[in-house]
């Protein structure tokens, strides 16, 4: 069923939601992360081979399925530097009142800085108390290799400190956060994190998931 409530507005009242890294980048298959009830796909376009012909439709596939799309692009002038183009699909191909289209997207967007080195966390209160920014997301995997933990764990006495000061920052400025579990698809893990403080929790990639499942179903056979 499709939700009706944005995302952004989720977030804000203190929802709990959960998500996943779309690196497969096939229609059907952010049609079985909403049908899972997955509220939102984060679609990758650093990490795998993706351009803007099939993210158009991915989009098209989440907005039909009821499930939240995120990319990065972020707000038009004279809050952002977003390229301004009235003829396409977010638009209706073309909006009434130009201003007034860009006023309200610029509102509904939702805006989340990485936080994926030592540097950003150090800086972590700054970043936090930015105008315009919703929450920040901590990318484990890039943030383990810059503060030299052996693997985006959490439970890693550096990276639990650096998340306890993330989620600290967020909460004094009234912003959520957003990670990612990454191989760690363990019920009590991602329990702890939620209860830490962690808003918005990403069940890894597609990719990794479709791996470990098939990995499973094999070792049955052996």
């Amino acid at each position: 069923m499709k939700n009706t409530i944005s995302l952004r507005v989720r977030f804000v009242r203190g929802d709990s939601l959960t998500g996943i890294i779309d690196f497969i980048g096939a229609p059907m298959a952010v049609e079985i992360l909403a049908r899972a009830g997955i509220d939102f796909v984060i679609i990758d376009m650093e990490h795998c081979p993706m351009d803007l012909g099939p993210l158009a439709h991915l989009i098209r596939t989440a907005d039909a399925a009821g499930i939240a799309a995120l990319v990065r692009a972020a707000r038009y002038a004279p809050e952002g530097e977003r390229g301004a183009c009235p003829i396409v699909r977010a638009t209706g191909y073309w909006p009434e009142d130009w201003s007034a289209y860009a006023q309200k997207a610029n509102r509904e967007v939702m805006l989340l800085p990485l936080i994926e080195d030592r540097s950003a966390i150090d800086d972590v209160d700054a970043i936090a108390a930015t105008h315009g920014i919703d929450g920040l997301f901590i990318g484990p995997y890039d943030l383990s290799v810059s503060v030299g933990a052996p693997s985006a764990d959490f439970d890693h006495p550096t990276m639990s400190a650096a998340l306890d000061r993330v989620v600290a920052s967020c909460r004094r400025n009234s912003k959520f956060v957003v990670s990612t579990i990454g191989d760690r698809q363990e019920a009590d893990y991602c329990r702890r994190l939620v209860q830490r403080g962690i808003q918005g929790l990403v069940l890894a990639t597609d990719a990794l998931v479709l791996l470990q499942a098939c990995q499973r179903l094999v070792a049955f056979t052996r």
